[in-house]
């Protein structure tokens, strides 16, 4: 996710979770606290990526029914650990968020947070696919990745609007693409990042 450039196999991911890995901050992102607070997050909500749970437990605490998904066992099993010792209602799943259809139900909100950055082009169209299979018409994808504008090397891939709106340009309406900050433990003692914060309707 913020690690090299190019896409990080699931082992990689896996490992990184053994430890802290540099975006999970021990706190639920403000770009989704503030979607939330604006009622931009509504009804039954998926999390798809959810890493160790931060943004879904934030969520489930305000009276939405959650459910994360993340392909790194280590990294459910610390979300269900946090679950459970906040007393907090919500279901983690180990899963593959390219294969979403397979949960077997639909939600009304789905967020992402880091996890579109790290899908190869030839992976953006599988995901799209994988997306609308659990998101009804009019349900609403909100996601957030590192941008363009973001200097260096260092993380995952920087994502264009472009490239955003080519990925969606079938069965999707974008209703807007704002400049946003991204939370994480930099290279170098920063603590935020240039990201993308899109809404995007079914």
């Amino acid at each position: 996710m913020l690690v090299g450039t190019e896409q990080v196999p699931i082992v990689t991911f896996e490992e990184m979770y053994s430890g802290t890995p540099p975006w999970d901050i021990g706190r639920p992102q403000k770009e989704f606290v503030r979607l939330e607070e604006a009622g931009e997050i509504a009804g039954r909500v998926l999390d798809v990526g959810c890493g160790t749970g931060e943004n879904a437990l934030f969520l489930a605490a305000r009276g939405h029914e959650v459910w994360g998904v993340d392909a790194a066992p280590t990294a459910i099993a610390k979300a269900n650990s946090k679950a459970k010792g906040r007393d907090i209602a919500a279901t983690f799943r180990v899963h593959d968020a390219l294969a979403l259809k397979k949960l077997g139900r639909t939600f009304d909100t789905i967020i992402d947070s880091g996890l579109f950055h790290t899908f190869t082009d030839e992976e953006r169209p599988s995901y799209s696919k994988s997306l609308a299979s659990v998101l009804p018409k009019k349900g609403r994808y909100l996601m957030m990745c590192f941008n363009e504008r973001e200097p260096g090397t260092w993380g995952p891939r920087r994502v264009t609007q472009a490239e955003i709106k080519s990925t969606f340009r079938e069965g999707w309406r974008i209703a807007w693409i704002h400049a946003a900050r991204f939370e994480a433990r930099m290279e170098g003692g920063g603590n935020t990042a240039q990201a993308w914060l899109a809404k995007i309707i079914r």
